[in-house]
């Protein structure tokens, strides 16, 4: 109430600031007009009896002047006429505003010979009085005086100060009411539903904000009550784990316990380079909104920067990312919640088509998985990933510059001269690179042109991760047979001069819980989203890329539906298919495959009010694909050859009711670990087709313990475990000093990386 009153009082003495000085201004101008108005009244008045009077002042006779005057005399107006010392020969009556004795402004127009006329007092009464000299044969005879009473300035300006005055009050009164209102709709009110919202926050309800009348006033407040909120109530619930598990004596990592870990054993940010950025900005309706990429590296690594902190490097790809970086090219993120930087590097378009469409996606892709797609080797398309590689290489220097034996996390074969470039200028720093894609045996990486100078750039790490032993193995073989070093066998190491670069496997997976706050979704919400009705749901989440099975995984359902004619109308597959490398020519002839037989399997099977596949060609965010993996009575994960695929993990993580069964292909390294999903041969059809009806037709009980198992195995070898073995590993590494850097031997690329 009080900051109402403060707000009105406020707002009435500007009110009355503003309509005093227009009073005053008002008044001037009246004032001037009501002058003006006399002025020429007297003027008129005393010009037209001057020729009626000079001739009369030659001999001049009382009575006759009197007559001549006397037509004019009015109530508020006089006149006189005076002879030649000034003397009044015809006098105006008492009490009209004239005066009897002297008149300075007759004296005046007399000595001076022209016109005077001015306001002045004459008998205590406010009047305008004009004298204009009579002469007759050019010589001064006398005068003449017009006397105007003037006393009704006075009463228009006391009338035009009453009637602001009158107007302030009303003006007043409004705006204190409007004061009132406005103050209690858009702060008071929104105050104590803030205040209300805050407090179901502080015991633990994750509710969004309530509806505000002006975003622009209090969405700030709100972004950083709810951030604060998120923070307080990550910081519960990672308590009441934790204290959850020590009762149990369990020993699973979770994001508080990787914090810790990380702030005792390395003490220092970390630091993790990748092509593909957490979020990048993409104007849409003109808006600028945050995306995250549908990525497995993204998912994995976005947990762990989010529990260490520290700096992520990556390519600035969205549309809008220049838009929201600082002077530095960083950005917060999460970004209603900063807890690491996002650093962004700029490719040109010539950069971006030649190290990561070209080399890496044409070439090392399609090389490293093994699936029947010819890896092209363009010498153009390695000169720009050597520049590229240089590129991030000096904005992770620049990162790094005031930390001391920092901690470097490079991910995936986009960065396979990266640790070379990074370790010839700073050989304190402990460099681990991940290969998140398969590695081959030597004889088919034998293939790239420059499989010597890619093997040189990641034994500059000191730590070099894969999903499995088996692509340890391949990879040390390739070492062995390519370059010369000293493969240690036993233990799992590649020795060149006084370096060493330690190989083991360190399957990766997800966050115990995929998303934060998952949206309240239910079947019957989803199924009516999606416009269908089914009595089973499967689904698939890929990019569409040709290692993901997807024409097989289709081809799959057509048999089962051919064979199973009684579940036609009954199953209905969800594809949610993010578009990817459309710029390669394999990628777009797939697409139009992958289109090409859903059209031809649905123009089959299809009836008026069912289909049985639903393919959603187009990016999805996490909570968009949460109610999927909570409601599938399926999931596909078909890969003719993967490192590892997290959506299996995904799947298995977001299954808290024990419902659902995986079907996995036994070509990714995820089948080495989830033992229960009902492994398959993606290229047999036929076995593929005949898991999809038993995970259909399995029993609730059989479901339930599969999917049980499988979920205790995902949430004991979670992100946060693979995260902290890989830099458990990677802080015992001893740090190397700045003199054995030589022994490195040149940087890849020949030592400058320029293209």
């Amino acid at each position: 109430m009080r900051f109402t009153l403060r707000l009105a009082a406020a707002l009435s003495l500007s009110a009355l600031a503003v309509i005093g000085a227009f009073t005053v201004l008002q008044i001037r101008a009246e004032r001037h007009r009501l002058t003006i108005d006399l002025e020429r009244r007297a003027f008129l008045l005393a010009e037209g009896l001057k020729e009626a009077v000079e001739p009369v002042m030659e001999r001049p006779a009382a009575a006759r002047l009197e007559r001549i005057v006397a037509k004019f005399q009015r109530p508020r107006q006089a006149i006189a006429i005076y002879d030649r010392v000034a003397t009044p020969l015809i006098s105006a009556r008492p009490g009209t505003g004239a005066s009897t004795g002297p008149v300075p402004e007759v004296t005046e127009a007399m000595a001076t010979g022209t016109s005077v006329g001015r306001l002045t007092q004459v008998d205590g009464l406010r009047t305008y009085v004009y004298a204009t000299p009579l002469t007759r044969e050019d010589k001064g005879v006398g005068a003449l005086a017009v006397f105007l009473d003037a006393s009704n300035l006075d009463a228009a300006e006391w009338a035009l100060w009453r009637a602001n005055a009158l107007r302030f009050g009303v003006l007043a009164v409004v705006m204190s009411v409007n004061a009132f209102l406005v103050v209690r709709w858009t702060i008071t009110d929104p105050m104590k539903r803030m205040a209300e919202w805050t407090r179901a926050l502080r015991t633990g309800q994750l509710t969004p904000p309530p509806p505000l009348p002006d975003d622009s006033l209090f969405a700030p407040l709100a972004q950083q009550v709810t951030g604060m909120a998120k923070s307080l109530s990550r910081a519960r619930l990672a308590a009441e784990e934790e204290a959850a598990l020590r009762v149990k004596g369990d020993t699973v990592w979770t994001e508080e316990r990787l914090k810790q870990f990380v702030n005792l054993r390395l003490g220092g940010p970390l630091f993790v380079v990748s092509n593909r950025e957490p979020v990048s900005h993409v104007r849409r309706s003109g808006r600028v909104e945050v995306v995250m990429p549908a990525s497995g590296l993204v998912t994995a690594m976005e947990p762990v920067l989010r529990a260490c902190g520290g700096v992520w490097v990556a390519h600035g790809s969205g549309d809008a990312d220049r838009d929201v970086v600082d002077a530095y090219d960083r950005v917060g993120v999460p970004i209603d919640d900063p807890r690491y930087a996002l650093r962004r590097v700029w490719l040109t378009a010539e950069e971006e088509e030649g190290y990561y469409f070209g080399f890496a996606n044409e070439g090392l892709w399609p090389l490293c998985h093994i699936v029947h797609t010819r890896p092209l080797f363009r010498p153009s398309d390695f000169a720009y990933y050597r520049q590229v590689n240089q590129r991030f290489a000096d904005a992770l220097l620049e990162e790094m510059e005031k930390t001391d034996a920092p901690l470097v996390l490079i991910q995936d074969y986009h960065f396979a001269l990266l640790a070379g470039l990074v370790k010839q200028r700073r050989p304190d720093a402990r460099i681990a690179i991940f290969w998140h894609i398969p590695w081959p045996n030597f004889e088919a990486f034998s293939i790239c042109p420059w499989q010597e100078e890619l093997l040189l750039g990641m034994l500059g790490a000191d730590l070099v991760g894969f999903h499995t032993q088996y692509h340890c193995n391949n990879f040390l073989e390739t070492v062995e047979r390519t370059i010369e070093a000293r493969v240690d066998w036993e233990r799992f190491s590649v020795v060149r001069g006084q370096h060493t670069a330690h190989v083991k496997p360190f399957p990766i997976s997800v966050a115990p819980q995929m998303v934060e706050d998952p949206p309240d979704v239910s079947r019957e919400q989803l199924l009516a989203e999606l416009g269908v009705s089914a009595e089973f749901l499967g689904v698939g989440v890929e990019r569409v890329d040709y290692t993901k099975g997807l024409p097989e995984r289709f081809r799959a359902l057509e048999r089962f539906f051919e064979r199973n004619p009684a579940y036609l109308g009954r199953v209905v597959f969800a594809q949610l298919a993010a578009p990817s490398r459309s710029r390669i020519q394999r990628y777009q002839d797939l697409q139009l495959e992958v289109e090409e037989i859903i059209k031809d399997i649905n123009g089959r099977l299809q009836s008026r009010s069912w289909r049985p596949i639903l393919y959603l060609s187009r990016h999805h965010d996490h909570r968009e694909i949460w109610p999927f993996y909570r409601h599938a009575d399926f999931c596909m994960v078909t890969s003719l050859h993967d490192g590892m695929n997290l959506v299996a993990k995904e799947y298995v993580s977001a299954r808290e009711d024990d419902g659902g069964v995986l079907i996995l292909s036994q070509f990714t390294g995820a089948a080495r670990e989830l033992l229960d999903a009902l492994l398959v041969n993606p290229y047999d059809v036929d076995e593929t087709a005949d898991a999809i009806r038993a995970a259909i037709e399995m029993s609730p009980a059989d479901r339930a313990a599969r999917m049980a198992r499988l979920r205790m195995t995902v949430r004991e070898h979670n992100v946060f475990r693979w995260a902290g073995q890989l830099l458990g590993e990677l802080s015992r590494i001893p740090e190397e000093a700045p003199a054995r850097a030589d022994l490195l031997g040149p940087p890849p690329g020949g030592g400058s990386g320029a293209a």
